[in-house]
């Protein structure tokens, strides 16, 4: 294996990004209304220098009223999901775990679904109180698995499944309260949906998924030496708590954003740090920005899918992701037995 240096991580992260640049654009051309390669250049190329006259109208609707304001969002939850996941594999040094692990997912579900009974009319509401529940739960599941006044993953881990089973519960009872519509349009969204826009403007949402993944980042090089003993690395002056601190707080919040607007995506922060340790290696100062790029890459095509697939009738694009996602893990799960 090549020595990491900072010119190789920006020249693989540049090819990924290449790549998800490719998948844009696929993802732009194909629909109900098609569109060629070479239009959606002329419309990015004219939106862009703030030349809207030159647009036709049907493309300027296609592409930045509909397309592309659902691929930013799809990027957003698959980096999100993918650096979380990343982040939680190593805090609890087990590769299975993923960002639902510790219950955020199931905290930001109650939370949806109280918005739904509670003000079921309000533009935004579900979000909100999406990432409130996946902030509660955050906090709890911290305290409860603090042992001796830090972190102890084995203790957070348990802390975790606990809270998600309780939540899951509380759930389904407060599922029997909804009406029909409401009750399809949870279950849909609890799959996983991007079809439908956040109230909340995308910048600011972009401004939290950089700073918790550029705060992980500030950790990789000590969770290299954390993941070869937690005891080798406190000799060598890691502060070990602070790691695992700011580990599960950023890992948190990036998966409270991602649910928070999306639903519960699967597979995506447990499958893509898997793949992206396979192809470049566990070092935490690549496989941290190489997941939340293959991360944008998986949804972006997954979403794709999930809307062409059986169009005019959409998907899920947690469906896509599951049905995907199952056979390659087992595939690379097997492969790395043998």
């Amino acid at each position: 294996m090549r020595p990491l240096t900072s010119r190789r991580v920006l020249w693989i992260c540049a090819v990924l990004c290449a790549v998800l640049l490719l998948a844009v654009v696929i993802a732009l051309r194909m629909g109900a209304y098609s569109i060629a390669v070479g239009d959606i250049v002329m419309t990015l190329v004219n939106g862009a220098l703030g030349r809207r006259e030159r647009i036709p109208s049907e493309f300027w609707l296609v592409v930045f009223g509909l397309r592309l304001p659902r691929i930013a969002l799809g990027i957003l939850v698959g980096a999100a999901l993918s650096t979380a996941g990343a982040g939680f594999q190593a805090l609890l040094r087990n590769p299975l775990a993923d960002p639902y692990v510790l219950g955020v997912s199931s905290g930001a579900a109650l939370g949806a679904i109280l918005s739904l009974i509670a003000a079921p009319h309000t533009p935004g509401a579900i979000q909100a109180t999406a990432f409130a529940g996946a902030l509660a739960t955050i906090a709890a599941v911290y305290f409860l698995g603090r042992r001796g006044g830090q972190i102890d993953s084995a203790t957070l881990l348990l802390a975790g499944i606990v809270t998600a089973s309780f939540l899951s519960a509380v759930i389904m009872f407060l599922m029997t309260t909804l009406s029909g519509r409401d009750l399809r349009g949870m279950a849909f969204w609890l799959m996983g949906d991007l079809a439908s826009p956040p109230a909340v403007d995308l910048r600011w949402l972009y401004f939290l998924l950089i700073v918790g993944v550029g705060s992980m980042y500030t950790t990789a090089s000590d969770l290299n030496l954390i993941l070869t003993g937690e005891q080798e690395a406190r000799h060598l002056g890691v502060n070990v708590s602070r790691v695992k601190l700011v580990v599960y707080v950023a890992a948190s919040v990036l998966t409270g954003l991602a649910v928070s607007v999306s639903g519960a995506i699967g597979y995506v922060g447990l499958l893509v740090p898997h793949l992206m340790r396979m192809i470049f290696g566990s070092d935490y100062r690549l496989l941290i920005p190489a997941s939340a790029i293959g991360g944008a890459i998986l949804i972006v095509i997954a979403d794709t899918l999930a809307r062409t697939v059986v169009a005019p009738t959409e998907l899920p694009v947690g469906a896509m992701t599951a049905l995907a996602g199952a056979p390659v893990f087992i595939y690379l799960m097997r492969r790395r037995v043998r």
